[in-house]
């Protein structure tokens, strides 16, 4: 295997490990916790794990270059799902589709496939978006971490790693 693949590899393994933890997390979640909102400017925790679960499959549409509108339809099909176990396995179920995908590339399309998002001027490689799609797991899991500590969550550090 390539140079080239072996990093793919593991950035779907980083990936993996954003989703297992994010799902753990989302598990912990009371129904009566999903209005909580951490400042009047921010999401309600219902809305934050709906845009986290939401990002393998949100980001694949975008990645694939499909309309802005049928990146909402994406979006909006969780919007009636508030049971936190069937969350967590939708986040699975779209980082398998997304695996699914990066894994299908050849190493000449993932580093030279262009693709351009509705709302970018320019195109990115497949790679650069599969790191986009880390990052913005990565992102939303320490929102989540933060929000559930602020509820009272009993949490640590190392399930983050674990």
């Amino acid at each position: 295997m390539s140079g080239v693949m072996t990093f793919r590899d593991q950035l779907l393994e980083e990936l993996e490990l954003a989703v297992r933890t994010s799902a753990a997390l989302i598990t912990r979640i009371s129904p009566e916790q999903w209005d909580y909102r951490p400042a009047d400017n921010m999401r309600t925790l219902l809305e934050l794990v709906h845009h986290l679960v939401s990002i393998p499959a949100s980001d694949l549409a975008i990645m694939q270059e499909k309309t802005q509108e049928e990146v909402q339809n994406v979006e909006g099909q969780i919007s009636g799902l508030s049971e936190p176990e069937q969350l967590a396995q939708l986040f699975r179920q779209n980082y398998e589709t997304l695996h699914a995908y990066i894994t299908s590339l050849s190493e000449e399309e993932l580093l030279h496939k262009s693709t351009k998002a509705f709302y970018l001027e320019h195109g990115m490689v497949q790679s650069k978006w599969l790191i986009e799609i880390v990052t913005h797991s990565f992102h939303h899991r320490s929102q989540l971490y933060n929000y559930l500590k602020q509820m009272g969550h009993d949490l640590n550090f190392f399930m983050l790693y674990g």
